[in-house]
C-alpha cells in the first residue's frame, strides 16, 4: 500500500515499524487504559484520537498483506487469537503519540516540498525518467486513494520521520565494547578429549512404575498427530493425453512449427585476438602468414591461451555480430582478414567445426506426437474444469465426478500433516505439499477452491478430521519402556563422564584416564564459541568455553549414550582489527540493537507523557469480544 509507494523517499515507516507484531508499546500494560468515554473514538493520545475507521482499515490492510505474502486467507477471528488485532491498535496508538508530539512542537512541511519529492520518485516516473501523472493517478487507484489522501499520508510520515528520525542520530558504539564482543565471538581453542560410552546393559531395566511415569511425564512423545480422509481428484495435461490422437497431417503441421526446436546449431571452437588499431592486426596477419603461431603472437600482448579461445560456440554466443559472421564463414583451420567489430579489431582462426544438424520428422516423431498431444490436452483443460465445477455445484461426488470425466481420484485415509500414515510411512499424493497444506487449512464440509497447478487443478475435500490425542498406555508401553532406558542410560553416561574429570581435576592424566576407558585421546584444533560440527555440537563447544585454558570438561553426545571428557588447550586470542568485516558487523548490531532500544524508550515515554486512553466498550465490539 503506502508503503510501496514511499520506497524511494525513505519513509519514516522504515524506522518506525521494526515489525508489527515485533513490540508493544505498554498500551496493554497502562493501569488505567480502558475506559468507557467518548463513544465516538476508539482511542486517543493527548490530543490526537485513533477513530474505529483508522482501526479498521489498518486491521483489513495487515490481512491483505499477510494473504499477498502467504498465499493464505487469515480470517479476523484467526488473525485475533494471533493477537494480531491487539498488535494493530499498539501500532496506531504509537503513530498517535508521534502525531501528537509533532503538533506540540507545531512542525510542518510544505506542499511543494512533497510535489517535488513524489515527481522525483522514480515509482512515478516513466521510461525516460519524468514523472508520469497517468502512473502516478493509476498507482494511487491501486491502493485505493486519490490525491489528496495521498498528500496527506506523506505530509503525515514526513512530520513522523522529524520526530523519530533523530532519536538514533549520533550513536557511536564504543570501540572497547566492540572489541571485547569481536574478541568473545573470534576466541579459539584447541581440545584435547576421549569418549566413554555407556550400554543399555549398565543400567537397571525401568519397572513398570518408572515406564509409567514416562508415559505420564513426557505426553508429546506418545501423541498421534491429527489426522484426516481426503478425497482428491485432478486433472493435468499427461492426464487426459491417451484420449488424445494426432493426424499425420497434424503431425507435418507442427513439425513445421517447431522445426528450429529440434535443430543442433552449427558449433565453432575459435581463436580471437583482439587489436587497438586496424595497423597492428596488419602487422599480426603478416606475421601469421609467415608462419608464426597464433598463441605466441597472443601471449606476447600480454594474453594467455585462455584469454583468445573461443570453444565450442554457437553462432548465437557471439555479442558482437561482425566477429560472428566472419568466424562463421572462414573454413576449418583459416585464418580471416582484419575483423572491425563493435568494440575493436580482431584475427580470428576456426580451430574446429561441428556441423550443425536438422532432425527429420522421422526422427522426432515420438517426442513431436508427445508434444502436440500435451498441447491439445491443455487447450481442454479449461472445458473440464468448468464440468467438473458444475457438477461440484450440483453437490455430486468427487468419484463419480472423477469416473464420468475419466480423472484420476484417489481417497486417502489418515494421513498427517506432514504426509504420513498411522504406521509413518510415506503416502504418495499429487503436488503433495500444495494439497496437504490446502487440506489440513480446510475443515470437513467446506466446498474448497481447486489448488491452480501452472497447467491443471487439483480438487480435495477433507471427509474425517481424528484430532491429535495421546496413545493408550498399552500401545506404547514398548517405546515409553525404551524412553525410560533412553534416559537411564544418558544419566549414567554423565555420570561417568563427570567422575572422569573429578578425577583429572584431582590430578590423574589424560593419557590414564583414557587408558583405563578403553578410549583413544584425540585432538580439535580452532574450535569458536559459535560454530559447532559433527564432531563438536553446540552443547560441548558451550563446556569446553566454559572452562579455563588447560581445564576439564564433559559434554553427552546428540546419542544420549557417548560423553566426552574434554581437556583445554590453548586459548588464541584473534587481534582486533577495527577496520575487519567481522568488527563492521558486530558494530552494526549493536548500533542497530541500540537504535531500537531508543525508539522503543521514545515512543514510550511520549505515550505516558500524552496519557493513553482506549475506549473499552468499543474496543470489545470491534474486536468481537463483546460477547465472550
Amino acid at each position: 500500500m503506502m508503503d510501496s509507494l514511499r520506497d524511494a523517499a525513505k519513509s519514516w515507516v522504515a524506522k518506525l515499524l521494526i515489525g508489527l507484531l515485533a513490540v508493544s508499546f505498554g498500551v496493554w500494560g497502562i493501569a488505567d487504559v480502558f475506559r468507557g468515554y467518548n463513544q465516538g473514538s476508539l482511542a486517543s493520545v493527548g490530543g490526537v484520537d485513533v477513530t474505529p475507521a483508522a482501526y479498521n482499515i489498518a486491521f483489513n490492510r495487515y490481512l491483505q498483506n499477510m494473504q499477498r505474502q502467504t498465499g493464505q486467507t487469515m480470517t479476523p477471528d484467526e488473525a485475533r487469537k494471533f493477537g494480531i488485532d491487539r498488535a494493530v491498535l499498539d501500532n496506531l496508538i504509537q503513530t498517535a503519540a508521534i502525531d501528537d508530539q509533532a503538533r506540540g512542537l507545531k512542525l510542518a512541511v510544505s506542499d511543494a516540498l512533497i510535489a517535488k519529492d513524489t515527481a522525483s520518485n522514480p515509482a512515478f516516473q516513466d521510461s525516460s525518467g519524468k514523472f508520469d501523472p497517468a502512473e502516478f493517478r493509476r498507482r494511487l487507484d491501486q491502493n485505493g486513494l486519490n490525491e489528496a489522501m495521498f498528500l496527506e499520508s506523506e505530509r503525515e510520515g514526513r512530520l513522523r520521520e522529524a520526530v523519530t528520525g533523530s532519536v538514533d542520530g549520533g550513536f557511536t558504539v564504543p570501540k572497547t565494547l566492540v572489541e571485547a564482543l569481536y574478541r568473545h565471538e573470534n576466541e579459539q581453542r584447541d581440545v584435547r578429549y576421549f569418549t566413554v560410552t555407556t550400554a543399555d546393559s549398565e543400567v537397571a531395566i525401568p519397572t513398570e512404575a518408572e515406564i509409567k511415569k514416562e508415559y505420564d511425564t513426557n505426553p508429546p512423545s506418545f501423541t498421534a498427530p491429527e489426522y484426516r480422509s481426503i478425497a482428491i481428484m485432478k486433472v493435468e495435461p499427461a492426464d487426459i493425453t491417451a484420449k488424445v490422437s494426432i493426424t499425420e497431417d497434424e503431425l507435418k503441421q507442427g513439425y513445421e512449427k517447431y522445426q528450429a526446436d529440434y535443430a543442433t546449431p552449427e558449433r565453432r571452437t575459435i581463436l580471437q585476438l583482439s587489436f587497438p588499431t586496424l595497423d597492428d592486426a596488419n602487422k599480426a596477419k603478416g606475421q601469421l602468414a609467415a608462419g608464426a603461431d597464433f598463441i605466441a603472437i597472443a601471449k606476447e600482448r600480454g594474453f594467455t591461451e585462455a584469454d583468445v579461445t573461443f570453444a565450442d560456440k554457437s553462432r548465437a554466443d557471439f555479442i558482437d555480430q561482425a566477429i560472428a559472421d566472419a568466424a562463421f564463414k572462414l573454413t576449418e583451420g583459416a585464418l580471416s582478414e582484419p575483423v572491425k567489430g563493435g568494440l575493436s579489431t580482431a584475427l580470428i582462426k576456426v580451430v574446429k567445426i561441428v556441423p550443425g544438424h536438422q532432425s527429420t520428422l522421422d526422427e522426432v516423431r515420438d517426442k513431436l506426437t508427445e508434444r502436440l498431444k500435451l498441447e491439445r490436452a491443455s487447450e481442454e483443460i479449461d472445458s473440464l474444469y468448468c464440468a467438473v465445477e458444475d457438477a461440484r455445484g450440483a453437490s455430486i461426488k468427487f468419484e463419480d465426478i472423477a469416473e464420468k470425466s475419466g480423472i484420476p481420484f484417489q481417497l486417502v485415509t489418515g494421513i498427517d500433516a506432514n504426509g504420513k500414515d498411522k504406521d509413518g510411512k510415506d503416502i504418495p499424493l499429487p503436488h503433495k505439499a500444495e494439497v496437504l497444506k490446502a487440506a489440513f487449512a480446510s475443515d470437513v464440509g467446506v466446498d474448497n477452491d481447486a489448488v491452480s497447478l501452472e497447467h491443471g487443478y487439483v480438487w480435495y475435500d477433507v471427509r474425517e478430521v481424528v484430532p491429535s490425542a495421546v496413545k493408550p498406555f498399552e500401545q506404547v508401553k514398548d517405546q515409553a519402556k525404551a524412553q525410560a532406558i533412553a534416559a537411564k542410560v544418558r544419566e549414567r553416561a554423565a555420570s561417568k563422564a563427570e567422575a572422569l574429570v573429578a578425577s583429572a581435576r584431582s590430578g590423574a592424566s589424560l593419557e590414564d584416564l583414557a587408558r583405563d576407558a578403553k578410549s583413544e585421546i584425540k585432538t580439535a584444533q580452532g574450535l569458536k564459541r559459535n560454530e559447532s560440527g559433527d564432531s563438536f555440537d553446540p552443547q560441548a563447544v558451550a563446556a569446553i568455553f566454559a572452562v579455563p585454558e588447560n581445564g576439564f570438561a564433559s559434554a553427552i553426545d546428540a546419542d544420549g549414550r557417548t560423553a566426552k571428557v574434554m581437556q583445554s588447550q590453548a586459548v588464541l586470542m584473534a587481534p582486533f582489527d577495527a577496520a575487519s568485516p567481522d568488527a563492521k558487523a558486530i558494530a552494526g548490531k549493536m548500533q542497530s540493537a541500540a537504535a531500537t532500544d531508543l525508539l522503543t524508550a521514545y515512543l514510550g515515554d511520549l505515550q505516558q507523557a500524552a496519557g493513553v486512553k482506549v475506549n473499552d466498550t468499543l474496543w470489545r465490539q470491534l474486536s468481537g469480544t463483546a460477547t465472550q
